[in-house]
C-alpha cells in the first residue's frame, strides 16, 4: 500500500488549464472517488499519476516520494479504463499477464499469477478467448484483472463501469469494494456517476473546472454540500431549491419564501437579514396536518414512479414546484389532490444567495471556499 499525495497540481494545454492547483492527499488502502462532471479533468488527472502524461506545476508523491520523474513502468501504478483498452491480439490470458511478463516473471509464477485473478473475478472460463469474443462485462473484468495482477501500490480505475449494462453494474458497485479492500491498494476511482461515487468512495472529491470543488465522505457531501453547484450534482431527483429570506420571529430564525415559513435550528442568528437560497432533499419534505409548524399548502402535479419510490411534483400555492419521496400517511395523494407539506427543519441546506456557498449552521460559522480545498 501507498499514500498518495497530490500538492497543488497544474496541467495545461495549450492556453487551456485543465487542472488547476489540484491538491489532494489519500491514505494507505483509502478508496476515493473522483467525481464530476465530463470535461471536468478527471481523466486527465489519472493520467499525470500514471506517467502518461507530466504536470507543469506542482508534485505527484507516493509514501512521500516524487513520481513525476519516475517512468511509468516503475510507478507501481495499476490503471483500467473505461473504454477496457484491450490489446486486440492477445488472448484474456495473455493481456491480464502482460504486467507480470514485463516484470519478466518466469512461466509458472505468470500463470499463477493470472488464474488466480481471473478466478476471483470469474473470468477463469474465457482466458483463451480473444477481446472480440468477450462480452462487455468480460471485457471489464478482463481490464479490472490486467490492473490489479500485479498487485500495485496505487490503483487508477478510469470509470470502469461506463460501457457495462446495468445489471452488472449494479453488481459490480457491491462487488468492487470487497475487492478493492481485500488487494489493499490505494485506489482513486474516477466516475460521472454520483451513486458509484457515494457507493465505493471512503470519501468523494468532487472535480469542476479542473478544481477540487469540495471533499469529503459520501455523507458529507449529500447532506453538507461546499455550495449549490455540488448540491445538485447529488441525489434523484435532484434538491429542491428555493430563494428565502432569514427573519427573526420572537426568539427563533426562520427561512421565509412566499407564503412559506420554514423553522431554522439554532445556529442561525446571524444569517437574519440575508437573501438565502434553502436547499431540501425529497425524502425530507412530507406530508403534514394543515396548522403544523412550517407547514405550507401545495398540490400534486404530477406522480412519477421511480424504481421502488412513487416521486410527487408538488406545486406551491404562489407557483413554486418542488419534489417529496415521503409517501403521505393516511389518505392517497393521487395527481390534482391538495393538502400541506412541511420539510425537516434539521434537514434544511442554507446558502447565501449571492455566492452560492453553504453557511454553517453554528453561529459565526460559514462554510470554507467552495473551490479547492487544501488538503
Amino acid at each position: 500500500m501507498a499514500t498518495l499525495t497530490l500538492d497543488r497540481v497544474t496541467k495545461r494545454y495549450g492556453k487551456e488549464t485543465v487542472l488547476d492547483q489540484v491538491s489532494l492527499s489519500v491514505a494507505d488502502g483509502e478508496i476515493v472517488s473522483v467525481f464530476g462532471p465530463s470535461g471536468a479533468g478527471k481523466t486527465v488527472l489519472l493520467r499525470l499519476i500514471a506517467g502518461m502524461a507530466e504536470p507543469e506545476e506542482g508534485a505527484i508523491l507516493a509514501d512521500g516520494e516524487d513520481l513525476i520523474d519516475i517512468a511509468p513502468e516503475d510507478r507501481a501504478v495499476g490503471m483500467a479504463f473505461q473504454n477496457f483498452a484491450l490489446f486486440p491480439h492477445m488472448t484474456a490470458f495473455d493481456n491480464i499477464a502482460s504486467p507480470l511478463v514485463a516484470q519478466r516473471l518466469g512461466r509458472e509464477k505468470v500463470a499463477e499469477g493470472v488464474h488466480q485473478i481471473a478466478k476471483l473475478l470469474k473470468i477463469d472460463h474465457v482466458l483463451g478467448h480473444a477481446p472480440r469474443a468477450l462480452s462487455n462485462g468480460q471485457k471489464q473484468r478482463t481490464a479490472l484483472a490486467r490492473a490489479l495482477v500485479a498487485a500495485p501500490k496505487i490503483l487508477l480505475l478510469d470509470d470502469p463501469l461506463r460501457n457495462v449494462d446495468a445489471k452488472l453494474r449494479f453488481e459490480m458497485r457491491l462487488e468492487l469494494p470487497r475487492l478493492l479492500q481485500r488487494f489493499g491498494s490505494t485506489v482513486l476511482y474516477v466516475t460521472q456517476d454520483f451513486r458509484e461515487a457515494m457507493a465505493l468512495g471512503d470519501r468523494i472529491a468532487v472535480l469542476l473546472r479542473g478544481k477540487i470543488a469540495q471533499i469529503g465522505t459520501p455523507e458529507e457531501i449529500y447532506d453538507r454540500p461546499a455550495n449549490i453547484e455540488v448540491a445538485e450534482l447529488f441525489g434523484d431527483p435532484g434538491i429542491n431549491l428555493f430563494e428565502a429570506g432569514v427573519e427573526m420571529i420572537g426568539r427563533h430564525t426562520a427561512a421565509v419564501t412566499g407564503r412559506a415559513r420554514l423553522p431554522l435550528p439554532s445556529g442561525f442568528e446571524q444569517a437574519a437579514g440575508r437573501s438565502v437560497t434553502i436547499g431540501v432533499r425529497p425524502e425530507h419534505v412530507g406530508f403534514a396536518s394543515e396548522g403544523a409548524e412550517g407547514a405550507f399548502k401545495v398540490r400534486v402535479a404530477a406522480l412519477l414512479p421511480l424504481n421502488d419510490r412513487m416521486v410527487r411534483l408538488l406545486v406551491t400555492e404562489d407557483g413554486r414546484e418542488l419534489y417529496t419521496s415521503r409517501e403521505p400517511d393516511g389518505a392517497a395523494m393521487e395527481e390534482g389532490a391538495h393538502g400541506h407539506v412541511a420539510a425537516d427543519p434539521a434537514a434544511l441546506i442554507v446558502f447565501d444567495r449571492q455566492s452560492g456557498r453553504r453557511i454553517a449552521s453554528r453561529e459565526s460559522e460559514f462554510a470554507g471556499p467552495a473551490s479547492q480545498e487544501n488538503l
